[in-house]
């Protein structure tokens, strides 16, 4: 009898992908990767035979944190400038991940990586914030149950600290590790900081000529198995070269020390930028729903840099010295799908949702969200029969303060009905900040192009409407726009192609993704109906 049968059957499935030629990141015949697909043809991760390929959730979801709650799993990321924040997403298999809704419902600046988590029947979640550009702050929501109503945020009262790792030591004490790695201590209702912020652990060193960004020991997570206490940490840069971050660890019997390093760090690493994900990092364990064990953490698609920090799931073994490994390699090739409680757990689920949308129902939070939203931005906003009015804000996309949309696919197309009204001007663009985008927008006399985050004037063209359809394709990068004033029956091709793979966060900066996004300047208002989105297939080779 084989004494691992996960391991036995991963190394199975690798050495037959591999005698079909299946390398990466694409096949050695020349094939591109392949993934199951959702709504509207979105890749999804369940490939319907028992297996999964990485992502498990596409498109910006950086900074996982995941919560095992019974026979369920809820997991929520990085939030950022979006608003409302802090979608919590849903499992019962950790590869099919469907939306519960937004925890945040107030503007709280740029987030960043969080924590969620269960103590004594309440959920909390840590998050580490800058609302005022004085420095971070960490502050915690909660709530009886995990669909809400979620608190008000509660500021903590630790400073200057991010990434925050709960834990419940063995003296029964609530604790937060952050960045550093350092720890303070909580109250016993979670609520406040008691103590002082103290150093917890030095980190293990990669040597000196590997290519990482920069040390940076971040996103420190804890679990308790055992007699031991485990510290999964992040090491070498959440961006930059691909080679960088990586995954480490140290265990201890005690939750202040002393800790011990994991002898097979790094745990996962990208080695080169021939694989498939880079900068792989920021992982938390997880027992999977029939007591196998598995990593999530966040990666850079190889090529996609543009997508943002995508979530990554890998297996793990426990080792009999009490370590674990992680087996899943480089993530070219399909993994077993955990291991099932029950069969209803292991059937193909429909995963994510459809981002078509005819505006009957309110959808921010988990699709739309403002860029960078004032206090008052959702003042902006009022549904209409089968529309929604966004009223204008400031004169170019540059200082709008769009409207966006997260998008997971390699190439998509998208089409959306402007209506104007007043002085308005509004387009449709890809949008990764106020200094990069590209777009086209339009107002009663004017059809104007945006590229390079500036409107380039010599493609002005004169128009004479106020109700247009207008649509983008972004095809691995190379962006078209068509245009209609007979709602779609006939198509006007933009004359300007545009280029995107360098909008991304090595560039911009930032740690976010190129959107689709809405903008409405000047005076007046746009009328949006009619938002339509598809998947579209990768060129033949």
């Amino acid at each position: 009898m084989n004494p691992n049968p996960r391991r036995h059957a991963l190394k199975t499935l690798m050495t037959g992908a591999a005698a079909l030629g299946a390398t990466v990141p694409a096949l050695a015949s020349g094939q591109p990767m392949r993934w199951g697909t959702s709504h509207e043809g979105q890749r999804k991760a369940d490939l319907g035979d028992g297996t999964y390929r990485n992502p498990i959730l596409a498109g910006d979801h950086p900074d996982p944190t995941i919560l095992k709650d019974g026979n369920d799993y809820y997991m929520t990321f990085s939030s950022f400038f979006s608003y409302p924040g802090i979608i919590l997403w849903h499992s019962t298999d950790l590869v099919n991940w469907v939306p519960v809704g937004p925890a945040l419902h107030q503007p709280l600046g740029t987030i960043w990586a969080l924590d969620l988590c269960k103590h004594q029947g309440r959920y909390f979640i840590y998050i580490p914030a800058n609302p005022d550009n004085q420095g971070w702050r960490i502050y915690v929501i909660h709530a009886e149950h995990i669909a809400g109503p979620w608190s008000a945020p509660i500021d903590t009262g630790i400073r200057d600290c991010i990434d925050p790792g709960h834990i419940v030591g063995e003296d029964g004490k609530r604790y937060l590790f952050v960045n550093g790695i350092r720890k303070i201590r909580l109250s016993d209702d979670g609520l406040r900081a008691e103590g002082a912020l103290e150093a917890a652990y030095q980190p293990w060193r990669y040597p000196a000529d590997w290519v990482v960004e920069n040390f940076a020991p971040e996103g420190p997570k804890l679990l308790r198995r055992g007699d031991w206490f485990y510290l999964i940490t992040a090491v070498g840069g959440t961006a930059g070269p691909a080679t960088g971050h990586m995954v480490i660890a140290a265990r201890a019997r005690s939750i202040h020390g002393p800790w011990q390093h994991c002898p097979h760090n790094p745990l996962v690493r990208s080695s080169s930028a021939a694989e498939p994900w880079w900068s792989r990092g920021h992982a938390t364990l997880v027992e999977g729903p029939a007591g196998d064990w598995w990593m999530v953490y966040h990666g850079y698609e190889n090529g996609y840099r543009t997508l943002g920090r995508q979530t990554l799931l890998e297996p793990i073994e426990w080792t009999a010295d009490g370590w674990f490994r992680a087996l899943g390699g480089d993530l070219s090739r399909p993994l077993p799908k955990p291991r099932a409680a029950s069969k209803a757990m292991a059937a193909a689920g429909m995963a994510g949702f459809a981002l078509s949308d005819d505006f009957s129902r309110n959808r921010f939070g988990v699709q739309w969200s403002f860029h960078d939203p004032a206090p008052d931005e959702m003042q902006r906003v009022q549904y209409l029969p089968q529309a929604l009015r966004l009223r204008a804000r400031g004169q170019t996309p540059a200082d709008s303060t769009p409207l966006t949309c997260g998008v997971g696919d390699r190439s998509y197309e998208a089409e959306i009905s402007l209506e104007l009204e007043g002085a308005a001007e509004a387009g449709l663009l890809l949008f990764y900040n106020h200094k990069a985008f590209v777009g086209v927008g339009f107002t009663p006399e004017l059809i104007k192009t945006y590229e390079y985050a500036e409107e380039q004037g010599w493609m002005r063209q004169p128009a004479s409407a106020r109700k247009v359809r207008i649509r983008v394709s972004n095809l691995e990068h190379v962006v078209t726009f068509h245009y209609s004033y007979d709602d779609g029956q006939s198509w006007q091709l933009h004359g300007l192609r545009m280029e995107v793979s360098g909008l991304h966060h090595n560039v911009f900066g930032g740690f976010i993704s190129l959107k689709l996004g809405i903008y409405c300047a000047g005076a007046g208002s746009v009328r949006l109906s009619d938002f339509r989105y598809r998947a579209l297939p990768a060129p033949a080779a």
